[in-house]
């Protein structure tokens, strides 16, 4: 392998790891921040985000986690916590007569509700230091882009075998 080959892979590796970590810090600040804002409302930050994805429309267990990008079983667990709160309730599922649709209550939306100041503050805050919403939304394109990216890869990717 030539030496520019090398030092490519180096440069790729070193990005991959520094990607990795970013995004980690990343998701650690957004659970922060998302804990602060969803408290007042009685909600955590989990909370919030299993009644924020069926807030346009009811979903299924399965199709909550598929947005969220985790396990269905950790969807099924808040999921069954709203309900018990009175913030969700199961619905039938018209195309699926076990997996019943999760949908928020008046209760989770008005809870969903308190949290919109908050939220709005937090987004004009990040608007303004990340220099204006063009910057605000060619941030976002980058994130859906590496994210559709890595979901891709991951569809076909499989680590080699470890030498013994």
């Amino acid at each position: 392998m030539a030496n520019r080959d090398v030092v490519s892979r180096r440069q790729q590796q070193d990005a991959l790891s520094r990607t990795a970590l970013g995004v980690f810090r990343l998701n650690g600040q957004f659970l922060a921040v998302s804990e602060k804002l969803a408290e007042p409302a009685g909600l955590t930050a989990a909370w919030w985000q299993v009644l924020g994805a069926v807030l346009p429309e009811p979903l299924p267990v399965s199709g909550i986690a598929r947005v969220m990008g985790i396990t269905r079983q950790s969807v099924q667990r808040i999921a069954d916590l709203l309900v018990r709160e009175g913030l969700a309730a199961y619905e039938a599922n018209p195309a699926h007569r076990r997996a019943k649709l999760l949908a928020p209550t008046e209760a989770g939306r008005a809870a969903i509700g308190r949290i919109e100041p908050g939220h709005a503050e937090l987004a004009a805050l990040l608007t303004r230091e990340l220099g204006g919403q063009e910057a605000f939304d060619e941030t976002v394109r980058i994130l859906e882009r590496l994210s559709g990216a890595l979901e891709a890869v991951n569809a076909t990717y499989s680590a080699p075998e470890a030498d013994d």
